[in-house]
Protein backbone atom coordinates (compact mmCIF):
# COMPACT_ATOMS: atom_id res chain seq x y z
CA UNK A 1 0.00 0.00 0.00
CA UNK A 2 1.30 3.45 -0.78
CA UNK A 3 1.31 5.77 2.22
CA UNK A 4 0.96 9.50 2.60
CA UNK A 5 3.35 11.41 4.88
CA UNK A 6 3.22 10.71 8.58
CA UNK A 7 0.37 12.43 10.38
CA UNK A 8 0.26 14.13 13.74
CA UNK A 9 -1.28 10.98 15.11
CA UNK A 10 1.83 9.10 14.10
CA UNK A 11 4.04 11.62 15.86
CA UNK A 12 2.19 11.47 19.15
CA UNK A 13 2.52 7.72 19.07
CA UNK A 14 6.33 7.78 19.06
CA UNK A 15 7.96 6.08 22.03
CA UNK A 16 9.45 9.27 23.39
CA UNK A 17 6.34 11.37 23.14
CA UNK A 18 5.10 12.74 26.48
CA UNK A 19 1.55 12.76 25.14
CA UNK A 20 1.37 9.01 24.53
CA UNK A 21 -0.68 8.36 27.67
CA UNK A 22 -3.17 11.10 26.83
CA UNK A 23 -3.38 9.98 23.20
CA UNK A 24 -3.98 6.39 24.25
CA UNK A 25 -6.57 7.53 26.78
CA UNK A 26 -8.45 9.52 24.13
CA UNK A 27 -8.31 6.50 21.88
CA UNK A 28 -9.62 4.33 24.70
CA UNK A 29 -12.51 6.73 25.31
CA UNK A 30 -13.47 6.69 21.64
CA UNK A 31 -13.06 2.94 21.52
CA UNK A 32 -15.25 2.58 24.59
CA UNK A 33 -17.93 4.92 23.23
CA UNK A 34 -17.79 3.13 19.91
CA UNK A 35 -18.14 -0.34 21.30
CA UNK A 36 -20.94 0.62 23.71
CA UNK A 37 -23.01 2.31 21.01
CA UNK A 38 -22.31 -0.34 18.42
CA UNK A 39 -22.93 -3.14 20.88
CA UNK A 40 -26.25 -1.54 21.83
CA UNK A 41 -27.15 -1.32 18.16
CA UNK A 42 -26.14 -4.93 17.58
CA UNK A 43 -28.16 -6.02 20.61
CA UNK A 44 -31.26 -4.27 19.31
CA UNK A 45 -30.81 -5.90 15.91
CA UNK A 46 -30.22 -9.25 17.61
CA UNK A 47 -33.40 -8.88 19.65
CA UNK A 48 -35.44 -8.29 16.50
CA UNK A 49 -33.78 -11.21 14.73
CA UNK A 50 -34.38 -13.49 17.74
CA UNK A 51 -38.04 -12.56 17.60
CA UNK A 52 -38.20 -13.23 13.84
CA UNK A 53 -35.97 -16.30 13.54
CA UNK A 54 -36.47 -19.64 15.25
CA UNK A 55 -33.74 -21.15 17.46
CA UNK A 56 -33.06 -23.59 14.61
CA UNK A 57 -32.46 -20.79 12.08
CA UNK A 58 -30.36 -18.89 14.62
CA UNK A 59 -28.29 -22.04 15.09
CA UNK A 60 -27.71 -22.42 11.35
CA UNK A 61 -26.28 -18.93 11.12
CA UNK A 62 -24.15 -19.63 14.20
CA UNK A 63 -22.63 -22.61 12.38
CA UNK A 64 -21.70 -20.37 9.43
CA UNK A 65 -20.30 -17.67 11.72
CA UNK A 66 -18.16 -20.25 13.51
CA UNK A 67 -16.37 -21.08 10.26
CA UNK A 68 -16.12 -17.45 9.18
CA UNK A 69 -14.79 -16.28 12.54
CA UNK A 70 -12.00 -18.84 12.65
CA UNK A 71 -10.93 -18.23 9.05
CA UNK A 72 -11.07 -14.44 9.45
CA UNK A 73 -8.37 -14.77 12.09
CA UNK A 74 -6.21 -16.81 9.72
CA UNK A 75 -6.72 -14.29 6.91
CA UNK A 76 -5.06 -11.57 9.01
CA UNK A 77 -1.92 -13.72 9.52
CA UNK A 78 -1.06 -11.44 12.45
CA UNK A 79 0.00 -8.81 9.90
CA UNK A 80 -1.94 -5.91 11.38
CA UNK A 81 0.20 -6.31 14.52
CA UNK A 82 3.32 -5.81 12.38
CA UNK A 83 1.94 -2.49 11.12
CA UNK A 84 1.09 -1.40 14.66
CA UNK A 85 4.47 -2.14 16.21
CA UNK A 86 6.86 -1.45 13.32
CA UNK A 87 9.14 1.57 13.55
CA UNK A 88 8.84 1.96 9.76
CA UNK A 89 5.27 0.98 8.84
CA UNK A 90 5.51 2.74 5.47
CA UNK A 91 8.33 0.39 4.42
CA UNK A 92 6.69 -2.88 5.47
CA UNK A 93 3.21 -1.90 4.22
CA UNK A 94 3.54 -3.21 0.62
CA UNK A 95 4.83 -6.56 1.88
CA UNK A 96 2.03 -6.79 4.44
CA UNK A 97 -0.54 -5.91 1.77
CA UNK A 98 0.76 -8.63 -0.54
CA UNK A 99 0.61 -11.33 2.12
CA UNK A 100 -2.87 -10.16 3.12
CA UNK A 101 -4.13 -10.39 -0.45
CA UNK A 102 -2.66 -13.87 -0.92
CA UNK A 103 -4.10 -15.11 2.36
CA UNK A 104 -7.57 -13.62 1.84
CA UNK A 105 -7.90 -14.88 -1.73
CA UNK A 106 -6.69 -18.39 -0.94
CA UNK A 107 -8.99 -18.78 2.04
CA UNK A 108 -12.01 -17.46 0.15
CA UNK A 109 -11.54 -19.89 -2.74
CA UNK A 110 -10.92 -22.83 -0.41
CA UNK A 111 -13.92 -22.02 1.79
CA UNK A 112 -16.31 -21.69 -1.15
CA UNK A 113 -15.11 -25.03 -2.51
CA UNK A 114 -15.42 -26.77 0.87
CA UNK A 115 -18.51 -24.99 2.23
CA UNK A 116 -20.71 -28.07 1.87
CA UNK A 117 -18.38 -30.52 3.63
CA UNK A 118 -17.65 -27.94 6.35
CA UNK A 119 -21.35 -27.50 7.06
CA UNK A 120 -21.86 -31.26 7.20
CA UNK A 121 -18.85 -31.64 9.50
CA UNK A 122 -20.41 -29.11 11.88
CA UNK A 123 -23.65 -31.01 12.00
CA UNK A 124 -25.99 -29.34 9.48
CA UNK A 125 -25.50 -29.28 5.70
CA UNK A 126 -28.06 -26.47 5.38
CA UNK A 127 -25.43 -23.97 6.55
CA UNK A 128 -23.29 -24.55 3.44
CA UNK A 129 -24.66 -21.66 1.37
CA UNK A 130 -24.24 -19.17 4.25
CA UNK A 131 -20.64 -20.33 4.75
CA UNK A 132 -19.90 -19.83 1.05
CA UNK A 133 -21.30 -16.30 1.05
CA UNK A 134 -19.55 -15.29 4.28
CA UNK A 135 -16.21 -16.46 2.85
CA UNK A 136 -16.11 -13.30 0.72
CA UNK A 137 -15.44 -11.32 3.89
CA UNK A 138 -12.08 -13.12 4.14
CA UNK A 139 -10.91 -11.57 0.88
CA UNK A 140 -12.12 -8.11 1.87
CA UNK A 141 -10.44 -8.30 5.28
CA UNK A 142 -7.18 -9.53 3.79
CA UNK A 143 -7.05 -6.62 1.36
CA UNK A 144 -7.66 -3.99 4.05
CA UNK A 145 -5.09 -5.13 6.64
CA UNK A 146 -2.79 -2.15 6.07
CA UNK A 147 -5.30 0.68 6.50
CA UNK A 148 -6.82 -1.03 9.52
CA UNK A 149 -3.41 -1.51 11.16
CA UNK A 150 -2.45 2.10 10.49
CA UNK A 151 -5.65 3.39 12.05
CA UNK A 152 -4.99 1.37 15.19
CA UNK A 153 -1.39 2.57 15.27
CA UNK A 154 -2.52 6.20 15.10
CA UNK A 155 -5.28 5.69 17.69
CA UNK A 156 -7.88 6.74 15.11
CA UNK A 157 -10.69 5.32 17.22
CA UNK A 158 -13.14 8.06 16.29
CA UNK A 159 -12.81 7.21 12.59
CA UNK A 160 -13.04 3.49 13.33
CA UNK A 161 -16.22 4.15 15.29
CA UNK A 162 -17.82 6.00 12.39
CA UNK A 163 -16.82 3.25 9.97
CA UNK A 164 -18.24 0.59 12.28
CA UNK A 165 -21.46 2.57 12.61
CA UNK A 166 -21.83 2.63 8.84
CA UNK A 167 -21.03 -1.10 8.82
CA UNK A 168 -23.86 -1.77 11.28
CA UNK A 169 -26.34 0.34 9.33
CA UNK A 170 -25.51 -1.33 6.00
CA UNK A 171 -25.59 -4.83 7.48
CA UNK A 172 -28.91 -4.22 9.21
CA UNK A 173 -30.59 -2.61 6.21
CA UNK A 174 -29.50 -5.27 3.74
CA UNK A 175 -30.36 -8.11 6.14
CA UNK A 176 -33.91 -6.98 6.88
CA UNK A 177 -34.63 -6.15 3.24
CA UNK A 178 -33.57 -9.65 2.22
CA UNK A 179 -35.45 -11.28 5.10
CA UNK A 180 -38.59 -9.48 3.90
CA UNK A 181 -37.84 -10.86 0.42
CA UNK A 182 -37.85 -14.40 1.86
CA UNK A 183 -34.14 -15.32 1.79
CA UNK A 184 -34.09 -16.41 5.46
CA UNK A 185 -30.73 -17.21 7.04
CA UNK A 186 -28.86 -16.32 3.84
CA UNK A 187 -29.98 -12.72 4.37
CA UNK A 188 -27.66 -12.38 7.36
CA UNK A 189 -24.67 -13.65 5.37
CA UNK A 190 -25.26 -11.31 2.43
CA UNK A 191 -25.78 -8.39 4.80
CA UNK A 192 -22.43 -9.10 6.47
CA UNK A 193 -20.58 -9.20 3.13
CA UNK A 194 -22.14 -5.94 1.98
CA UNK A 195 -21.18 -4.23 5.22
CA UNK A 196 -17.60 -5.57 5.05
CA UNK A 197 -17.20 -4.21 1.51
CA UNK A 198 -18.30 -0.74 2.59
CA UNK A 199 -16.19 -0.67 5.77
CA UNK A 200 -13.04 -1.88 3.96
CA UNK A 201 -13.43 0.92 1.42
CA UNK A 202 -13.90 3.51 4.17
CA UNK A 203 -10.78 2.26 5.98
CA UNK A 204 -8.66 3.07 2.93
CA UNK A 205 -10.17 6.55 2.83
CA UNK A 206 -9.76 7.24 6.55
CA UNK A 207 -6.17 5.95 6.66
CA UNK A 208 -5.37 7.90 3.48
CA UNK A 209 -3.69 5.03 1.70
CA UNK A 210 -4.14 3.51 -1.72
CA UNK A 211 -3.65 -0.13 -2.75
CA UNK A 212 -0.11 -0.93 -3.82
CA UNK A 213 1.60 -4.29 -3.51
CA UNK A 214 5.17 -5.48 -3.44
CA UNK A 215 7.59 -7.79 -1.65
CA UNK A 216 10.62 -6.45 0.18
CA UNK A 217 13.10 -9.32 0.06
CA UNK A 218 15.05 -7.89 3.00
CA UNK A 219 11.99 -7.76 5.26
CA UNK A 220 9.48 -10.43 4.34
CA UNK A 221 11.09 -13.14 6.46
CA UNK A 222 11.15 -10.89 9.52
CA UNK A 223 7.53 -9.88 8.90
CA UNK A 224 6.39 -13.50 8.80
CA UNK A 225 8.60 -14.50 11.73
CA UNK A 226 6.81 -11.96 13.91
CA UNK A 227 3.31 -12.24 12.44
CA UNK A 228 2.77 -15.99 12.05
CA UNK A 229 3.05 -16.87 15.77
CA UNK A 230 0.50 -14.13 16.48
CA UNK A 231 -1.74 -15.50 13.73
CA UNK A 232 -1.44 -18.93 15.27
CA UNK A 233 -2.25 -17.62 18.74
CA UNK A 234 -5.21 -15.64 17.38
CA UNK A 235 -6.44 -18.70 15.53
CA UNK A 236 -6.34 -20.78 18.67
CA UNK A 237 -8.09 -17.99 20.56
CA UNK A 238 -10.93 -18.13 18.05
CA UNK A 239 -11.00 -21.90 18.25
CA UNK A 240 -11.24 -21.62 22.02
CA UNK A 241 -14.21 -19.30 21.59
CA UNK A 242 -15.86 -21.55 19.02
CA UNK A 243 -14.97 -25.13 19.93
CA UNK A 244 -18.10 -25.21 22.06
CA UNK A 245 -20.18 -24.32 18.99
CA UNK A 246 -18.63 -27.17 17.04
CA UNK A 247 -19.17 -29.72 19.81
CA UNK A 248 -22.74 -28.61 20.51
CA UNK A 249 -23.66 -28.57 16.82
CA UNK A 250 -22.35 -32.12 16.45
CA UNK A 251 -23.68 -33.59 19.69
CA UNK A 252 -26.85 -31.58 20.39
CA UNK A 253 -27.94 -30.12 17.04
CA UNK A 254 -28.60 -26.67 15.58
CA UNK A 255 -31.57 -25.88 17.83
CA UNK A 256 -29.55 -26.43 21.01
CA UNK A 257 -26.75 -24.40 19.45
CA UNK A 258 -29.20 -21.55 18.91
CA UNK A 259 -30.06 -21.48 22.62
CA UNK A 260 -26.41 -21.70 23.61
CA UNK A 261 -25.25 -18.97 21.23
CA UNK A 262 -27.92 -16.58 22.48
CA UNK A 263 -26.78 -17.05 26.09
CA UNK A 264 -23.14 -16.75 25.06
CA UNK A 265 -23.83 -13.56 23.11
CA UNK A 266 -25.63 -11.93 26.02
CA UNK A 267 -22.76 -12.80 28.36
CA UNK A 268 -20.43 -11.08 25.90
CA UNK A 269 -22.39 -7.84 25.50
CA UNK A 270 -20.19 -5.71 27.76
CA UNK A 271 -17.22 -8.05 27.37
CA UNK A 272 -17.01 -7.59 23.63
CA UNK A 273 -17.01 -3.84 24.15
CA UNK A 274 -14.23 -4.02 26.72
CA UNK A 275 -12.23 -6.56 24.71
CA UNK A 276 -12.41 -4.37 21.62
CA UNK A 277 -11.14 -1.43 23.64
CA UNK A 278 -8.32 -3.55 25.08
CA UNK A 279 -7.27 -4.91 21.69
CA UNK A 280 -7.31 -1.50 20.02
CA UNK A 281 -5.41 0.37 22.73
CA UNK A 282 -3.30 -2.01 24.82
CA UNK A 283 -0.80 -3.17 22.22
CA UNK A 284 0.17 0.24 20.78
CA UNK A 285 0.30 1.64 24.34
CA UNK A 286 2.39 -1.14 25.88
CA UNK A 287 4.78 -1.24 22.91
CA UNK A 288 5.70 2.42 23.52
CA UNK A 289 5.41 2.89 27.30
CA UNK A 290 8.69 3.13 29.22
CA UNK A 291 8.01 0.49 31.87
CA UNK A 292 5.58 -2.02 30.38
CA UNK A 293 5.95 -4.53 33.24
CA UNK A 294 5.20 -1.82 35.77
CA UNK A 295 2.24 -0.54 33.78
CA UNK A 296 0.48 -3.90 33.46
CA UNK A 297 -0.88 -4.17 37.04
CA UNK A 298 -2.44 -0.73 36.75
CA UNK A 299 -3.98 -1.48 33.37
CA UNK A 300 -5.25 -4.82 34.63
CA UNK A 301 -6.89 -3.28 37.68
CA UNK A 302 -8.78 -0.74 35.56
CA UNK A 303 -9.99 -3.34 33.09
CA UNK A 304 -10.88 -5.84 35.83
CA UNK A 305 -12.81 -3.14 37.70
CA UNK A 306 -15.08 -2.81 34.67
CA UNK A 307 -15.20 -6.41 33.42
CA UNK A 308 -15.87 -8.32 36.64
CA UNK A 309 -18.98 -6.45 37.87
CA UNK A 310 -20.42 -6.39 34.36
CA UNK A 311 -20.09 -10.16 33.90
CA UNK A 312 -21.27 -11.09 37.39
CA UNK A 313 -24.27 -8.75 37.23
CA UNK A 314 -25.34 -10.20 33.88
CA UNK A 315 -25.17 -13.68 35.38
CA UNK A 316 -27.23 -12.62 38.40
CA UNK A 317 -29.91 -11.06 36.19
CA UNK A 318 -29.95 -13.87 33.63
CA UNK A 319 -33.57 -14.97 34.11
CA UNK A 320 -35.37 -11.60 33.86
CA UNK A 321 -32.96 -10.43 31.15
CA UNK A 322 -33.70 -13.30 28.76
CA UNK A 323 -37.46 -13.28 29.39
CA UNK A 324 -37.87 -9.51 29.02
CA UNK A 325 -35.68 -8.95 25.98
CA UNK A 326 -35.96 -12.17 23.98
CA UNK A 327 -39.11 -13.86 25.17
CA UNK A 328 -40.08 -17.10 26.89
CA UNK A 329 -39.12 -19.28 23.91
CA UNK A 330 -35.46 -18.60 24.72
CA UNK A 331 -35.71 -19.71 28.39
CA UNK A 332 -33.19 -22.58 27.91
CA UNK A 333 -30.54 -19.87 27.43
CA UNK A 334 -30.89 -18.64 31.04
CA UNK A 335 -28.60 -21.19 32.80
CA UNK A 336 -26.04 -20.77 29.99
CA UNK A 337 -25.89 -17.03 30.64
CA UNK A 338 -25.71 -17.58 34.40
CA UNK A 339 -22.65 -19.80 33.94
CA UNK A 340 -20.82 -17.63 31.43
CA UNK A 341 -20.82 -14.31 33.29
CA UNK A 342 -17.52 -14.92 35.08
CA UNK A 343 -15.96 -16.43 31.96
CA UNK A 344 -16.70 -13.25 30.02
CA UNK A 345 -14.93 -11.16 32.64
CA UNK A 346 -11.85 -13.37 32.57
CA UNK A 347 -11.73 -13.32 28.78
CA UNK A 348 -11.21 -9.55 28.81
CA UNK A 349 -8.21 -9.96 31.09
CA UNK A 350 -6.84 -12.70 28.86
CA UNK A 351 -7.07 -10.32 25.90
CA UNK A 352 -5.09 -7.73 27.86
CA UNK A 353 -2.40 -10.25 28.81
CA UNK A 354 -2.13 -11.43 25.21
CA UNK A 355 -1.81 -7.85 23.90
CA UNK A 356 0.91 -7.16 26.48
CA UNK A 357 2.88 -10.23 25.40
CA UNK A 358 2.42 -9.46 21.69
CA UNK A 359 3.80 -5.97 22.24
CA UNK A 360 6.91 -7.50 23.80
CA UNK A 361 7.28 -9.93 20.90
CA UNK A 362 6.49 -12.95 23.11
CA UNK A 363 3.68 -14.45 21.08
CA UNK A 364 4.99 -18.02 21.14
CA UNK A 365 4.11 -18.47 24.79
CA UNK A 366 0.55 -17.38 24.06
CA UNK A 367 0.43 -19.78 21.12
CA UNK A 368 1.45 -22.79 23.19
CA UNK A 369 -0.95 -21.88 25.97
CA UNK A 370 -3.77 -21.73 23.42
CA UNK A 371 -2.81 -25.12 21.96
CA UNK A 372 -2.88 -26.82 25.36
CA UNK A 373 -6.10 -25.07 26.33
CA UNK A 374 -7.84 -26.32 23.19
CA UNK A 375 -7.02 -29.89 24.20
CA UNK A 376 -8.37 -29.33 27.72
CA UNK A 377 -11.45 -27.45 26.56
CA UNK A 378 -12.38 -29.84 23.76
CA UNK A 379 -12.11 -32.85 26.04
CA UNK A 380 -14.20 -31.17 28.71
CA UNK A 381 -16.80 -30.00 26.18
CA UNK A 382 -17.33 -33.48 24.77
CA UNK A 383 -17.72 -35.04 28.22
CA UNK A 384 -19.93 -32.34 29.73
CA UNK A 385 -22.12 -31.72 26.69
CA UNK A 386 -22.86 -35.44 26.44
CA UNK A 387 -23.88 -35.59 30.12
CA UNK A 388 -25.29 -32.14 30.86
CA UNK A 389 -26.07 -30.53 27.52
CA UNK A 390 -25.47 -26.84 26.81
CA UNK A 391 -25.29 -25.92 30.52
CA UNK A 392 -22.43 -28.36 31.03
CA UNK A 393 -20.63 -26.84 28.03
CA UNK A 394 -20.95 -23.38 29.56
CA UNK A 395 -19.42 -24.45 32.87
CA UNK A 396 -16.47 -26.04 31.08
CA UNK A 397 -15.48 -22.54 29.92
CA UNK A 398 -15.51 -21.26 33.49
CA UNK A 399 -13.53 -24.20 34.87
CA UNK A 400 -10.89 -24.13 32.13
CA UNK A 401 -10.41 -20.38 32.55
CA UNK A 402 -9.91 -20.49 36.32
CA UNK A 403 -7.94 -23.72 36.60
CA UNK A 404 -5.80 -23.65 33.46
CA UNK A 405 -5.80 -20.46 31.34
CA UNK A 406 -5.35 -17.88 34.11
CA UNK A 407 -2.43 -19.68 35.81
CA UNK A 408 -0.88 -20.20 32.38
CA UNK A 409 -0.94 -16.49 31.53
CA UNK A 410 0.35 -15.54 34.97
CA UNK A 411 3.29 -17.87 34.53
CA UNK A 412 4.17 -16.35 31.15
CA UNK A 413 3.89 -12.69 32.16
CA UNK A 414 5.85 -13.33 35.37
CA UNK A 415 8.85 -14.16 33.19
CA UNK A 416 8.65 -10.63 31.68
CA UNK A 417 9.27 -8.96 35.05
CA UNK A 418 5.67 -8.42 36.16
CA UNK A 419 5.22 -8.84 39.91
CA UNK A 420 2.28 -11.14 40.49
CA UNK A 421 1.82 -9.84 44.00
CA UNK A 422 1.36 -6.31 42.67
CA UNK A 423 -1.07 -7.68 40.07
CA UNK A 424 -3.13 -9.44 42.74
CA UNK A 425 -3.21 -6.39 45.02
CA UNK A 426 -4.29 -4.18 42.14
CA UNK A 427 -7.29 -6.43 41.45
CA UNK A 428 -8.33 -7.10 45.07
CA UNK A 429 -10.54 -4.07 45.65
CA UNK A 430 -12.60 -4.46 42.43
CA UNK A 431 -13.11 -8.13 43.28
CA UNK A 432 -14.36 -7.39 46.80
CA UNK A 433 -16.57 -4.52 45.62
CA UNK A 434 -18.30 -6.79 43.11
CA UNK A 435 -19.73 -8.97 45.91
CA UNK A 436 -22.28 -6.47 47.30
CA UNK A 437 -23.20 -5.37 43.78
CA UNK A 438 -23.96 -8.97 42.82
CA UNK A 439 -25.99 -9.47 46.02
CA UNK A 440 -28.08 -6.42 45.17
CA UNK A 441 -28.91 -7.86 41.74
CA UNK A 442 -29.73 -11.31 43.16
CA UNK A 443 -31.95 -9.80 45.86
CA UNK A 444 -34.00 -7.96 43.24
CA UNK A 445 -34.49 -11.18 41.25
CA UNK A 446 -35.66 -13.14 44.31
CA UNK A 447 -37.86 -10.46 45.85
CA UNK A 448 -39.54 -9.05 42.72
CA UNK A 449 -41.72 -11.35 40.63
CA UNK A 450 -42.26 -9.05 37.63
CA UNK A 451 -39.30 -9.65 35.26
CA UNK A 452 -39.19 -6.09 33.90
CA UNK A 453 -39.12 -4.49 37.35
CA UNK A 454 -36.64 -7.07 38.65
CA UNK A 455 -34.32 -6.34 35.74
CA UNK A 456 -34.48 -2.57 36.16
CA UNK A 457 -34.18 -2.56 39.95
CA UNK A 458 -31.50 -5.25 40.02
CA UNK A 459 -29.39 -3.56 37.36
CA UNK A 460 -29.70 -0.09 38.84
CA UNK A 461 -29.04 -1.40 42.34
CA UNK A 462 -25.89 -3.26 41.31
CA UNK A 463 -24.51 -0.22 39.48
CA UNK A 464 -25.30 2.14 42.36
CA UNK A 465 -23.70 -0.11 44.98
CA UNK A 466 -20.59 -0.68 42.90
CA UNK A 467 -20.04 2.97 42.01
CA UNK A 468 -20.55 4.00 45.62
CA UNK A 469 -17.63 1.78 46.58
CA UNK A 470 -15.43 2.09 43.49
CA UNK A 471 -16.21 5.37 41.74
CA UNK A 472 -13.39 7.51 43.11
CA UNK A 473 -10.92 4.64 43.05
CA UNK A 474 -11.59 3.97 39.37
CA UNK A 475 -11.27 7.62 38.35
CA UNK A 476 -7.95 7.86 40.19
CA UNK A 477 -6.61 4.80 38.42
CA UNK A 478 -7.65 6.10 35.00
CA UNK A 479 -5.80 9.37 35.70
CA UNK A 480 -2.73 7.40 36.73
CA UNK A 481 -2.77 5.42 33.48
CA UNK A 482 -2.93 8.66 31.52
CA UNK A 483 -0.09 10.28 33.40
CA UNK A 484 3.52 9.40 34.24
CA UNK A 485 3.60 5.92 32.75
CA UNK A 486 3.78 7.35 29.25
CA UNK A 487 6.44 9.92 29.89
Amino acid sequence: MGLLPRTAADDTSDPGSPSLGATAARGAVWSGVSTVILRLGSVLVGVVLARILSPDQFGLYAVALTVQGILMTVADLGLSAEIIRSEEPERVAPTVATFGLISGTSLTVATVALSGPLATLLGDHRAGSAIAVLSLTLLLAGVSIVPYGLMLRRFQQRELFLISLVDLIVSTAVTFILIAAGLGVLSLAIGRVAAQAVSSTLQFMAARVRPRFGLDRTRWRAVLAFSLPIAGANLFTWILLNVDNVVIARLAGATALGFYVLGFNIANWPMSALSQMVRSIAMPYVSRVKDSAGALPMLTSVIWAMALPAGVTLAALADPLVHVIYGAKWAPSVPVLAALGLYGSLRVIFDLFAAYLYALGRSRGVLWLQVLTIVVLTTGMILMTTRHGIVGAAWVHVGASVIFILPGYLGIIRATGVRLGALARACLRPTLATVPACLAALAACHLISAPVIALLVGGAGAVAVYLAVMGRWLLARVRQVRGPQAG
